[in-house]
Order: C-alpha cells, then structure tokens, then sequence
C-alpha cells in the first residue's frame, strides 16, 4: 500500500503543476482563443491527474474517481468549444502574429501615455 500512496502524491503533486501551468497560461495568453486552449488542455490533464492520484492514495474511492475522470473527459472538449462559438459569434477576432508583435513593442516605443 505504501506505493500506492508514493504514486497518488507523485499524481497529486503532477496535476498541482498542470493547475499552475494552466493558470498561468490564462494569465499570459493574448486573446479569448489561447487563453481557452491553455486553461482546457492544461486543467484536463491536472484535473486527470489530481483525480487519480486520490484515487491511487485512498483506493475505496478509486472507481469514484475513474468515473469523475470520465465525466471530465465528456464535458471539458464541449464546454470549451461552447465558449469558443459563443466568441465567434460575439466577433471577437484572434490575434495575430502582427498584433502580438506589436503588443511586445509598444512599451519601447519612449513610454508615452495614452
């Protein structure tokens, strides 16, 4: 039993790190479109993980885990894609490689306020 509880701390610990990386990208990312990308991919793959890693220390709830896990699995790709049409449907347009340039030039530019 002590591996089991070894492997669901390490699956714990792997999703914490995805959680952050998630949150990261939603901080980091310039529009509506990669900020969805970062925050489904990387807190699907925490969410797996976390999930796991409980039912992997405390085995009576392994099955329950399983099938919140599936549950996710279902759920995140149609609620991500809902979000994505609602803002193509609103117009909000993606940013561009042009537009992210810009953006990381404009501070040099002598500091003026606008």
């Amino acid at each position: 039993m002590i591996v089991l509880d070894i492997l669901g701390y390490i699956m714990i610990s792997i999703g914490a790190f995805f959680y952050f990386l998630g949150g990261l990208g939603m901080f980091r990312m310039p529009d509506v479109y990669n900020r969805l990308q970062a925050g489904t991919k990387a807190t699907t793959l925490g969410s797996f993980s976390l999930i796991l890693g409980v039912g992997l220390a405390n085995p009576a709830w392994l099955m329950k885990a399983i099938i919140i896990v599936t549950f996710i699995a279902i759920t995140n790709p149609v609620g991500s894609s809902v979000i994505a049409r609602a803002a193509m449907k609103k117009g909000i347009k993606p940013v561009g490689r042009k537009e992210i340039a810009e953006v990381n030039q404009k501070p040099s530019e002598g500091g003026e306020d606008e």
